[in-house]
């Protein structure tokens, strides 16, 4: 960080391999840790759906700063102030949901920004990111390392889209299936046929725009499926279900031993 060198927007513009993560809702900076060094490209710190908050953020933030993946963080709405808050205490790639037209990606572009460029208010001597001010000529090279992900995720995003992509400084459009499936009348079905026609649609639009394309696909098959379509960076899952679905396999499979070994008479 003290370089500025936002590797992940750097990879998402020269590497042609598909990057992989995972969601993280579980707002523990050791849950962090551990899965920044297991191999997966990058982890999204959740604040829309996990209840995490600046402190929370940060915390994580400090703890994967020695690991090898790279670290994104969803916030919750579209608010200037609070995006100001994240650039400062380091955030540097950020994926805002709910996107739905180019006037909205324009003003998320200038609230990344610093003046004239955007609105980004300067406060680099309180900012973590910029080292409190030890980071040399910060105020002039953060804007170029910021890395803008704008979530398409609803029957009016995908409408919107062609014109979302023409946003300059948007670096990328991520897919969300689930909330997709909900806007099109398939509720909790985000493999539903339908949506993954329109996922595949609009990822074909992203890459043919030139800005990155990412996606959100649980089922590996699914994801397959999307990085053979051009998706460059893909969501496997998120820290809660890997959580939950080891705990409930590991406990199957003992009951599971258990009555196999009484079946045969131990």
């Amino acid at each position: 960080m003290a370089a500025l060198h936002n590797s992940f927007k750097a990879a998402l513009r020269g590497d042609p391999v598909p990057r992989i993560g995972l969601f993280m809702g579980l707002c523990d900076p050791g849950v962090a840790e551990l899965l920044g060094d297991t191999g997966l490209d990058w982890l999204l710190i959740d604040g829309e759906h996990g209840p995490n908050d600046l402190r929370t953020v940060l915390a994580q933030l400090r703890a994967l700063e020695a690991c090898r993946a790279d670290v994104l963080v969803r916030i919750v709405d579209h608010d200037p102030a609070l995006i100001k808050q994240m650039l400062d205490i380091g955030v540097q790639s950020l994926l805002v949901p709910m996107v739905e037209s180019a006037e909205q990606a324009r003003a998320l572009v200038r609230a990344t920004r610093y003046p004239p460029a955007g609105i980004r208010g300067v406060g680099s001597a309180l900012a973590r990111a910029a080292r409190w001010n030890g980071v040399p000529d910060y105020l002039k090279r953060a804007d170029d390392e910021i890395c803008l992900i704008v979530q398409a995720e609803s029957r009016a995003s995908l409408d919107a889209l062609d014109d979302i992509l023409t946003v300059e400084g948007v670096d990328a459009v991520f897919i969300g299936p689930s909330d997709l499936a909900a806007s099109m009348g398939h509720l909790g079905q985000p493999e539903h046929p339908e949506v993954r026609a329109a996922v595949l649609g609009a990822l074909e639009k992203v890459v043919r725009s030139g800005k990155a394309a990412g996606v959100f696909a649980t089922r590996l098959d699914t994801a397959r499926l999307y990085c053979q379509a051009g998706a460059r960076f893909v969501a496997l899952g998120t820290d809660t279900l890997l959580l939950r679905q080891s705990a409930a396999g590991l406990v199957q499979a003992f009951h599971a031993g258990a009555a196999q070994a009484a079946g045969a008479g131990y």
